[in-house]
């Protein structure tokens, strides 16, 4: 080949090199399938939204073009499952992580991603103990379960005057870690636990635990779980001529539940969201737009903590000029900024400095926020 074309050929390599784009990628570990797949979905909707946004901005971090691309892997909300989905991330050096999606896989991977200085953002598991492992590479996007516990426990005695309350978890990390703590904080403001009842996350018939539960005559009931049980449960207690309300975490706030629970839902559920609601976070009815114009559907639960989970890295990559794990979780200790949901900025455990939450019930097959409590 001529000197000439070898020169030119040379400047051409030279020149894509200088474009080449670094590829940035972040695990995102939920439940894809199933029963709990809808939350897993919408999670994983708000962080494609977020990185679509930000490689259309062509970002550059260290002075080097990069795109960020997204790992989503299933881990069907088992804590097993997990641990598999986790180690991979770690193998596959992936500069940080969003999920997992519930307490229970999010606590059984923690140390994994620790060993590898790789932060560990959930948009949706609410159980304290997720960020008091010491590990300092936990984050979480909404309230933990100690506020939204007390939130609850309040209301359920000011508004509903309840006194005699008897309680159901499923025995998962969430279910149980939110029953305890409501039961606690119930106790507290003078109610009495009637009955203390368990169940599964596979469960789907109650009849048992409600004929023990109805012998109590409670002023209402807690569940400790997700919509799947919640439900049917909700369902079999209007059979069984229970007039309680139902009473529950984030878990059950959910559009499902419409489907789920049916005419059994209207105004016979109170629950809480670690968050505000859509419409009242600060540019929730903008995401909320956007969210539906790319993919059809309305926002499940999760999607705007995801989006901001996603804008937190991106942020911690921004401050910490590199795309290494270990250098943005620790730049995600001094983020702070403006997210969909609110304030972004975590203390010292990675829980939000500023966390809300919204109670709720269902009138006429729609939910509507009472009220909201912040810190």
């Amino acid at each position: 080949m001529p000197l000439k074309h070898l020169t030119a050929t040379a400047i051409a390599l030279c020149a894509l090199a200088a474009h080449a784009q670094t590829i940035v990628t972040i695990g995102y570990a939920g439940a894809l399938t199933g029963a709990q797949a809808h939350f897993g979905k919408d999670s994983e909707r708000g962080i494609r939204l977020a990185m679509d946004e930000i490689n259309a901005q062509h970002p550059v971090i260290a002075g080097k073009p990069v795109q960020f691309a997204l790992d989503a892997q299933d881990d069907a909300a088992d804590p097993r499952t997990a641990t598999t989905v986790a180690q991979r991330f770690a193998d596959n050096h992936v500069s940080a992580v969003i999920g997992h999606q519930n307490s229970g896989t999010s606590i059984a991977v923690a140390r994994i991603y620790a060993q590898q200085h790789i932060a560990e953002l959930t948009p949706s598991a609410t159980n304290p103990e997720f960020t008091r492992l010491g590990f300092g590479t936990t984050f979480r996007m909404l309230a933990n379960d100690d506020f939204l516990g007390v939130a609850l426990s309040q209301y359920v005695s000011s508004q509903l005057h309840a006194r005699r309350i008897a309680v159901i978890d499923d025995r998962t990390a969430y279910g149980q870690g939110i029953a305890e703590v409501f039961a606690r904080q119930a106790e507290k403001a003078g109610a009495t636990i009637v009955a203390r009842e368990f169940s599964t996350d596979k469960a789907f018939d109650f009849t048992a635990v409600l004929t023990r539960i109805k012998r109590e005559s409670p002023d209402a009931i807690f569940f400790g779980g997700m919509d799947a049980q919640g439900g049917p449960m909700l369902k079999q207690m209007r059979q069984y001529s229970i007039r309680a309300p139902l009473v529950g975490g984030d878990g059950l706030c959910t559009a499902e539940m419409i489907r789920l629970a049916g005419a059994a839902l209207d105004g016979n559920l109170f629950c809480a969201d670690g968050g505000r609601s859509l419409a009242k976070m600060p540019g929730g009815q903008a995401f909320a737009a956007k969210f539906k114009a790319k993919y059809g559907e309305p926002v499940q639960l999760y999607a705007p903590y995801a989006y901001d989970a996603m804008m937190a890295i991106y942020r911690a990559a921004l401050a910490a000029q590199s795309t290494d794990a270990a250098k943005i979780s620790d730049a995600l200790h001094r983020v702070s900024f403006g997210g969909v949901t609110g304030q972004i900025a975590f203390d010292e455990h990675g829980d939000l400095r500023e966390p809300a939450a919204t109670l709720s019930t269902y009138k006429g097959g729609r939910k509507m926020a009472l009220t909201e409590v912040s810190k």
